[in-house]
């Protein structure tokens, strides 16, 4: 937060700059208006695929993640002591669910935030202290010894005075035990751009609040990805497999035709390549799955070299419609980045109440109030009352500057939040347009599947019966592998689509299992 005033002290400084640097793991709450008819969009958008879901009561929605944790069965230690995880022997079964659960807890960013939020709650206390009446209570007892003479009290000069009573013996060292007891009060009785600063202070943890849950947003959809990625490289693998035993069929079918005279060498050694062929594919896919593996094993904070066992399957369903100017109400009332700039205008405002505050006087008290006497004697109350009023004067200039620095700084912030409105506009467009076209792409690729394995049957019963050879059975083939391999890629940016559509909208923590038809 920048320093707007001389009144403030160091500790409202310090909480100011702890707060807004922190990414504190705190809790926020959403609420969803009520759904408009569907009705054409303009500029011809199609309509945007979203869930009638979306509109329930987020109050109600269930929470991201599971309950799902993870205990390592052992641990060695590292360099400088770091302790590390072993992974487990056997996989590890793990839904979307449990892997976003994972991702809350262990990912490193979320330790971070989890670390910093106890240091934003400290600098809060600090804050609110710093504004509470400063009350402080005291005991001290003191034993001395003095030389009076040493400090010029001589008997020989007091004898002369007749400041001693008649037959008084003058005792050059005495000893002088003392006992009090105090309370302290000091407090700010009137402060306006103190008040106004502490009032900034809700608004400030609500910054804190938005740019956590926009972490976790981003977690959230990047497990997503990630989970997704590895559900696709597990479909392609089993696609190489299952190209692979067909084309291996095919070679020993071929090499028999040769073998028994009806048919030519150079159909078993093209037979020959094209399984080779799907070998190769084989194994990159299996690199592919298990390098996918480990990359979702780092953003859940899991160990590299943990094997998973995904119990999900890849979804596939089509959402409700929502249109273009229901997306928009809904991401302006939840997308973490604008709420959190939104935010920030209002300790912006604040900041510029508080600089006016200033020509305003302030008034201030202290004082304590104790008993004081020998510790073996009596004793008597003492007391200080002090009250202050000050009026700042010649700090007119100073202060107008500081008012047009802070109402730059306010300018420049709502200009940001137009602008931020406007990309949160053409995101939604983006994304709507994104996901019709992913889920038409996929209608058309299960076609595609149908069609081509449809050719690649006929073909194989025409090789058999002897009619042509199996260079067609080969294409045929080759046509399925690209088409299931079309498939695999659009389902896989269906769900992403709908997965950023709902981080475009702002929902992503409470819905992303409606938004993927889970």
């Amino acid at each position: 937060m920048k320093k707007v005033t001389r009144l403030q002290t160091n500790s409202i400084r310090r909480c100011s700059l702890a707060l807004l640097a922190c990414l504190a793991a705190l809790s926020f709450s959403f609420r969803l208006a009520a759904q408009e008819p569907r009705h054409t969009p303009p500029g011809g958008l199609p309509e945007a695929p979203s869930t009638v879901r979306a509109l329930e009561d987020e109050a109600l929605a269930k929470p991201a993640g599971s309950s799902f944790k993870f205990t390592a069965i052992s641990t060695q230690r590292g360099p400088a002591g770091i302790t590390i995880e072993n992974p487990q022997d056997t996989p590890l079964a793990i839904s979307l669910d449990d892997a976003i659960a994972l991702g809350l807890d262990r990912n490193l960013r979320m330790q971070y935030d989890r670390a910093t939020q106890k240091e934003a709650k400290g600098a809060t206390q600090s804050l609110i202290g710093a504004l509470m009446p400063n009350l402080k209570a005291s005991v001290a007892s003191e034993s001395q010894e003095v030389n009076l003479a040493a400090l010029g009290f001589k008997p020989s000069l007091l004898a002369g005075s007749h400041l001693l009573p008649p037959g008084y013996v003058f005792q050059e060292i005495v000893k002088v035990n003392t006992t009090n007891a105090m309370l302290t009060a000091d407090q700010q009785l009137f402060n306006m751009p103190d008040f106004e600063l502490y009032r900034g202070l809700k608004s400030e943890i609500a910054v804190v609040d938005l740019t956590t849950l926009s972490g976790h947003g981003d977690l959230i959809l990047a497990v997503g990805t990630a989970y997704l990625q590895v559900l696709a490289d597990q479909s392609n693998l089993t696609n190489a497999q299952a190209e692979e035993r067909s084309t291996q069929t095919l070679y020993e079918q071929s090499k028999d035709r040769r073998d028994a005279g009806v048919g030519t060498n150079l159909d078993a050694l093209r037979a020959q390549v094209q399984f080779q062929q799907r070998q190769q594919e084989t194994i990159a896919a299996s690199s592919a799955l298990e390098k996918d593996i480990i990359q979702l094993n780092r953003i859940m904070g899991m160990p590299a070299a943990q094997k998973l066992q995904l119990t999900d399957v890849a979804p596939f369903s089509e959402l409700q419609d929502m249109n273009l100017d229901r997306a928009k109400t809904t991401a302006y009332g939840h997308r973490k980045d604008l709420l959190s700039l939104q935010a920030e205008i209002d300790v912006a405002d604040k900041e510029i109440r508080a600089v006016r505050y200033q020509r305003l006087p302030t008034v201030a008290f202290n004082g304590f109030y104790g008993v004081l006497g020998q510790t073996t004697g009596s004793y008597h109350g003492v007391f200080a009352a002090t009250g202050s009023l000050k009026f700042p004067i010649f700090r007119e200039a100073e202060q107008r500057g500081e008012e047009e620095q802070a109402n730059a700084q306010l300018t420049a912030l709502r200009q940001r939040e137009a602008d931020l409105r406007v990309t949160i506009d053409a995101q939604i467009r983006a994304s709507m347009l994104d996901v019709q076209s992913a889920y038409e792409q996929v209608q058309v690729a299960q076609s595609n599947v149908t069609l081509a394995q449809q050719e690649l049957s006929d073909e194989r019963d025409r090789f058999v019966a002897g009619v042509d050879t199996n260079l067609p059975v080969e294409d045929a083939e080759a046509s399925v592998t690209g088409a299931q391999a079309q498939l695999v890629q659009a389902l896989l940016q269906y769900n992403l689509s709908k997965l950023q559509l709902a981080r475009n909208t702002g929902i992503i923590e409470t819905r992303y299992r409606a938004y993927l038809g889970k």
